[in-house]
């Protein structure tokens, strides 16, 4: 298994720590609002790593947190009149309910950041005792950049390149710095702020320390994998970077990860263009699983245009996939012989060469759209092969492995059950007896009632089948 490592440029070959075990911590969201499909991406990508991880035999201790106090929070506290705490535990709950639908996994540990201040402190005065950090006059603390040599080697950028990089990062007393790149890891609270007793003064943390800080305590000194967008390369990853070598005398992260850009319309994601979308908006239009879909259709570090077009475009592929498993199960419900022939598991013998292109896919730095491709082949390959004539054998090995394949990617294809109301149920029922009669103009008339209601009929053999449009 190869994967692309941010911090050296490369594929390189996956060999964890720990064997057997994955270290992998992603950075999560800031929690002062839903999240959007930018937040999404990393969600959705992540998890897909963590899967094929767990697919391959490790086992993955999967770590991502919640900012929850934060600059955005405050603001979003104070303009409804509530605390931030109330604010980030609502958007919290919000977030997982997402993360849900998109069948994002929970995470081993969600840890959040106001419930590891002492971590933070412990931390934050390891740096002062090792000459890494020091704290100015009005109790802010910060890091001593060129004091940590390897500063810049993951962003490539040398410090003469960074100073405008922290220009965003400025904050009141700025002239107690020692040098313009030193970064806050501890600020002194403003009226109507959370805050927190320090041996420097009474405030909260800057951003960076906070991952440093719940990847060592859930993970270790050392991780396997770090992940996140790659808008996080520079400053949150280099500073992590440099904090956690610091403080712990030891390489932080042996692999960095990181998502491409997400883009709307072939426009940058913003709400003053009006092209902003939460993905609580786009699950009033799609089921999630086209949003995940279309987030695997394209390989992880590409950037990713976000359309109507395409959106409609993934659904219709996915459908594929799950029209096919359908059939596979209808075939196996409706089998009149139970065991393979010899042929049908010659049949199988073959399609396990779809398998091994999948992994292959997957094993190239986690190629999901080239994945996907192996799973259409596959399904090809069932629909062309599986027939009424098919044993339960055939076409249950075949929905298997189509499923297995599909759960990897965090893709469901075999859809749940559904029950119909009371009122569908009886207009199926009032088709049927229709067209027995031979009034095909009534069975029409309850066909296109159906379909007003989102309900689309197929009539096979096997009876009327349903789905919702």
């Amino acid at each position: 298994m190869k994967l692309f490592n941010t911090l050296t440029r490369r594929k390189e070959e996956f060999v964890p720590l720990e064997e057997g075990k994955v270290r992998m911590y992603v950075c999560g969201p800031t929690v002062y609002n839903l999240i959007h499909i930018g937040n999404a991406r990393p969600m959705i990508i992540f998890d897909t790593v963590r899967r094929y991880m767990e697919y391959k035999g490790y086992e993955v201790n999967f770590v991502s947190n919640f900012t929850d106090v934060d600059d955005k929070i405050i603001k979003k506290a104070i303009e409804e009149g509530v605390s931030a705490q109330e604010v980030s535990e609502r958007y919290i709950a919000e977030c997982r309910k997402d993360m849900d639908a998109m069948n994002v996994k929970p995470a081993t540990t969600n840890p959040q950041a106001t419930q590891e201040i002492n971590g933070m402190i412990d931390m934050i005065q390891t740096l002062i005792d090792k000459g890494y950090a020091y704290p100015a006059a009005d109790g802010t603390v910060y890091f001593r950049v060129k004091k940590f040599k390897e500063y810049g080697k993951l962003s490539h950028k040398n410090l003469d390149d960074l100073q405008s990089g922290f220009r965003s990062l400025q904050v009141s007393g700025e002239d107690q710095k020692e040098d313009p790149l030193d970064f806050v890891l501890w600020k002194p609270k403003k009226e109507g702020e959370p805050s927190w007793l320090s041996p420097w003064c009474d405030g909260r943390p800057g951003w960076h320390i906070e991952c440093s800080v719940m990847a060592k305590k859930y993970l270790g000194d050392e991780i396997d994998i770090h992940a996140g967008g790659e808008d996080l390369i520079f400053p949150h990853h280099e500073n992590e970077i440099a904090q956690s070598e610091c403080c712990n005398g030891k390489i932080f992260a042996k692999y960095w990860m990181h998502n491409g850009f997400l883009n709307i319309d072939n426009r940058k994601m913003s709400k003053s263009l009006g092209n902003f979308r939460t993905v609580r908006e786009i699950s009033e239009q799609y089921d999630l699983q086209v949003l995940r879909f279309f987030m695997l259709n394209a390989h992880y570090r590409s950037p990713l245009n976000f359309s109507a077009d395409l959106m409609e475009a993934a659904k219709n592929a996915l459908e594929r996939i799950t029209d096919a498993a359908a059939n596979l199960k209808d075939r196996k419900n409706a089998a009149q012989t139970e065991s393979a022939t010899d042929a049908e598991k010659e049949l199988l013998t073959q399609s396990q060469e779809f398998v091994k292109k999948f992994e292959e896919a997957m094993d190239d730095d986690f190629n999901t759209a080239d994945a996907l491709a192996a799973i259409f082949e596959l399904v090809k390959f069932a629909n062309t092969n599986v027939s009424e004539e098919s044993s339960a054998e055939f076409a249950g090995s075949l929905l298997d492995t189509v499923v297995k394949l599909c759960d990897v990617l965090g893709l469901k294809a075999v859809k749940k059950e559904e029950i119909l109301d009371k009122e569908i149920e009886d207009l199926i029922a009032e088709r049927q007896e229709a067209r027995k009669a031979k009034n095909f103009a009534r069975a029409d008339e309850i066909r296109d009632e159906l379909l007003a209601k989102g309900i689309i009929l197929k009539d096979t053999r096997e009876g009327v089948k349903w789905k919702r449009a």
